[in-house]
């Protein structure tokens, strides 16, 4: 288990990255769509402000593209290599991946991206 306190548990709970004790999207299930990008504005418990200025998670497309990039590597390794499908069937599973996965890998870039500008403070506990 991933303890709070280190950025890795912020990145993958979508927890606020300066206390880490609450969620910093306003509805924690990524698939509810209409919802997977909207964020609270400041954290209730430390009051950390998300957006630290207007755009500030256009830089998070960025990341996306790796972490999308990622999870195709891993739909291609598991059903080429390991599973001996064909390329036609990889290519499927790759583009499947990336449409199942998409609101996870939109909301785990985001994550990825202000946390390399915030960090964990245990002030705030």
């Amino acid at each position: 288990m991933i303890k709070k306190g280190s950025k890795l548990y912020s990145i993958l709970s979508g927890a606020c990255p300066k206390c880490h004790q609450e969620s910093m999207y306003m509805n924690k299930n990524p698939y509810v769509l209409k919802d997977v990008l909207k964020i609270n504005e400041t954290c209730s418990h430390c009051h950390t402000k998300y957006r630290i200025e207007p755009s500030f998670f256009y830089g998070s497309m960025y990341v996306s593209y790796a972490v999308g990039i990622a999870f195709a590597v891993a739909a291609f390794v598991i059903s080429y290599l390991f599973l001996g499908s064909s390329l036609l069937t990889s290519f499927i599973a790759i583009v499947g991946t990336l449409i199942i996965f998409g609101p996870i890998i939109m909301r785990l870039s985001r994550n990825i991206w202000i946390n390399i500008f915030m960090h964990y403070d245990k002030t705030m506990i």
